[in-house]
């Protein structure tokens, strides 16, 4: 998208936060292998889903060398390494299910997994970075970026579903590149007082979040919720509020006490507090709390770019100070498509975790514990929360509500310009809500 702002002053730029302007928080290009020294990691990170199933995983870590990741050199190689790191770990805490847990990672897996992650700026465990933004090649290297032409480099248990599953969260991510790249021109716009500018970003970024929507909708077709509930979920999930190991997880060599980390969430994606940064969403003090915690999980850079936005000129201020209705309705367009987004991934969370987590509930009542139904080998410490930690439900209704919290309907009286064209002073809006239409439960 074009623009006219001129402004000298150090434009605010997506450049200094490694944000690629095709990919957006993807990491372009992930390396598929690494140098021939680690090959010992590789061996097993591309092997986790069969050494599981065998019960042969965590024997085969155990026998592992002890790696220096001084030879790891540049950005590439430590995001593969702390991918295939990060797998081993999550199939040798869970290889036995939640009943059979570990209380120690063996040094030769936590030492190298330690230094790639202090590296990094990501904590020792598997993330939404790793799992979704660094796990991606594409099986024809000149075909289009869809689900039938993507693969993962590294999986664990789930078959085509876990496939599904990350690779329908990329294609979220993807979707979202034009809003990402639409927040500089908000933000500068805001700085030198161009509606124009900020009009036409914020309609970008609407259009973009609706794709993103759209994406989401994916899920349906390649995961299915059994699967997801009853196999996926364990080895996504974390020692931090969690039942099936309240001690945490000692990272041998690195520290005697145990250390605690939440699992995989979509709160540790960097798109949505960019847009609740962006427009102005204020969380409650425990969901708050949660979503800035998950911040930790992110790389760095993305981590900076979400407190930078949060330090810009606010834009619901500029938009009501404006008075213009276009502004206005765009504005209030991100606003609704956003709280969208958020209420359709309400529903995918019940149909994928609340719908299983009964059907298992059923069954434990019954004295049914065949191994028939899939849903009948979860978990039962998850039943209730993420795999972040989170009490699921709860969270994401109390998100979406404070979302739709910054509605700014219009009022044509009051957003009236005065006769010479000048901007109104101490003008007061309806500040009633306005109600959203939305795929709510």
């Amino acid at each position: 998208m074009a623009t006219t702002i001129t402004d000298s002053h150090n434009p605010f730029s997506l450049d200094p936060y490694h944000v690629s302007e095709e990919f957006g928080f993807i990491l372009p290009a992930p390396l598929t292998e690494l140098p021939p020294y680690y090959q010992p990691w590789m061996d097993i990170a591309q092997h986790v889903t069969e050494l599981i199933y065998s019960h042969t995983l965590r024997s085969h870590i155990l026998k592992m060398p002890l790696l220096n990741t001084q030879f790891l050199e540049s950005h590439r190689e430590l995001r593969l390494a702390h991918l295939a790191l990060s797998v081993m770990t999550m199939g040798y805490v869970w290889q036995e299910g939640e009943n059979d847990t570990v209380k120690m990672l063996p040094c030769n897996l936590a030492i190298p997994y330690w230094k790639v992650s202090q590296h990094l700026g990501l904590p020792p465990i598997l993330t939404h970075a790793d799992a979704v933004l660094a796990n991606w090649k594409k099986r024809d290297p000149h075909g289009p970026f869809d689900m039938e032409n993507l693969e993962l480099l590294v999986t664990l248990p789930g078959g085509d579903s876990v496939r599904g599953f990350f690779m329908v969260t990329l294609l979220v991510e993807l979707a979202a590149v034009p809003a990402i790249k639409s927040i500089p021109l908000v933000i500068n716009g805001v700085q030198c007082g161009d509606a124009e500018t900020v009009t036409r970003a914020l309609e970008e970024i609407s259009q973009a979040m609706e794709g993103m929507t759209d994406a989401l909708k994916l899920m349906h077709a390649y995961v299915k919720p059994e699967v997801f509930y009853g196999i996926i979920r364990i080895y996504l999930s974390g020692w931090k509020d969690n039942s099936s190991m309240p001690a945490g997880l000692v990272y041998e060599g690195i520290q005697a006490e145990p250390m605690e980390y939440s699992g995989g969430s979509a709160a540790q994606s960097s798109l949505l507090h960019c847009f609740d940064e962006l427009l102005g969403v204020k969380h409650e003090e425990n969901c708050g709390a949660f979503l800035t915690r998950m911040r930790n999980y992110m790389p760095s850079s993305h981590k900076r770019l979400i407190q930078d936005i949060s330090l810009q000129p606010s834009l619901r201020g500029f938009v009501q100070q404006e008075a213009s209705e276009l502004l206005t309705e765009a504005f209030q367009l991100c606003v609704t498509k956003l709280t969208a987004l958020r209420s359709y991934h309400i529903n995918v969370v019940s149909r994928f975790i609340t719908v299983p987590a009964a059907r298992a509930r059923q069954l434990r009542s019954q004295g049914n514990s065949s191994q028939e139904e899939t849903v009948s080998r979860a978990p039962t410490a998850l039943e209730e929360t993420g795999t972040g930690g989170s009490g699921i439900m709860s969270f994401l209704k109390t998100v979406r509500d404070r979302t739709r919290d910054i509605s700014m309907p219009l009022d044509n009286r009051a957003m009236q310009k005065s006769t010479n064209g000048a901007r109104p002073q101490n003008t007061q809006y309806t500040t009633h809500q306005k109600h959203l239409q939305s795929n709510t439960l």
